[in-house]
């Protein structure tokens, strides 16, 4: 089994958990196909709020109602992937630009699913680059800052998000407390949010292995 095809298989037994009514929608290549699974019992939700325009796009394109989230309230379940998780289930997520949008999404949902191949569970967080996305003014003091915390930070050239910001990927760190880390992150003044998801872990991690998928909880 491939990384696509345990991403497929993840994608396949995450839409057990889709309940009826409206869902989050994630970002990013597990979660595209998600969506691609999720069209084939389209007639089960409501909708569906998306965690990004690219997620949007896709979600119209197999005929899923897209819903705006000030218009829905909580959600039962929010399923995405991760670039990076624990066996805590604290991940890194952003590679695709969408955290603060994902996080928001994440924090009106009962329930977060992450699916993700076996390649994205780590014993620490840090070896992918964290994304901070940055209002753009404060782009220089920011990557000041997070220098001081022992980061390397890199503008992602060429790349605004859905809000008009700027991401700074961070790398060399070793993230040992995933939740301080978050808050503090989230102190400096021009951060919107970074791509730390420790307060808002997922609840239930789907793991695409060669040998099946694996339901993993917090521990």
């Amino acid at each position: 089994m491939d990384q696509n095809e345990m991403k497929r298989a993840v994608a396949r037994a995450a839409v057990s958990y889709v309940p009826q009514g409206i869902i989050g929608v994630g970002t990013g290549s597990t979660a595209n196909f998600f969506i691609d699974e999720l069209a084939r019992v389209k007639n089960r939700i409501d909708g569906a709020v998306a965690s990004s325009e690219a997620t949007a796009a896709r979600l119209k394109s197999h005929g899923i109602r897209v819903l705006d989230l000030n218009d829905v309230g909580q959600m039962e379940v929010y399923v995405d992937g991760a670039d990076e998780i624990t066996r805590h289930l604290h991940m890194v997520k952003g590679g695709g630009g969408a955290l603060t949008r994902e996080k928001i999404v994440a924090a009106c949902s009962k329930k977060f699913i992450c699916v993700a191949d076996l390649s994205k569970l780590v014993d620490v967080l840090g070896q992918f680059p964290l994304p901070v996305e940055v209002i753009p003014m404060a782009r220089s003091y920011v990557a000041r800052e997070l220098v001081k915390l022992g980061g390397q930070p890199r503008l992602r050239e060429g790349f605004t998000t859905d809000n008009g910001n700027v991401i700074l990927d961070v790398v060399g760190l070793s993230i040992l407390d995933p939740v301080a880390l978050e808050t503090q992150i989230n102190q400096i003044v021009g951060v919107v949010t970074n791509g730390l998801f420790a307060h808002r872990a997922a609840d239930v991690l789907l793991l695409g292995t060669p040998d099946g998928v694996q339901t993993l909880l917090p521990g």
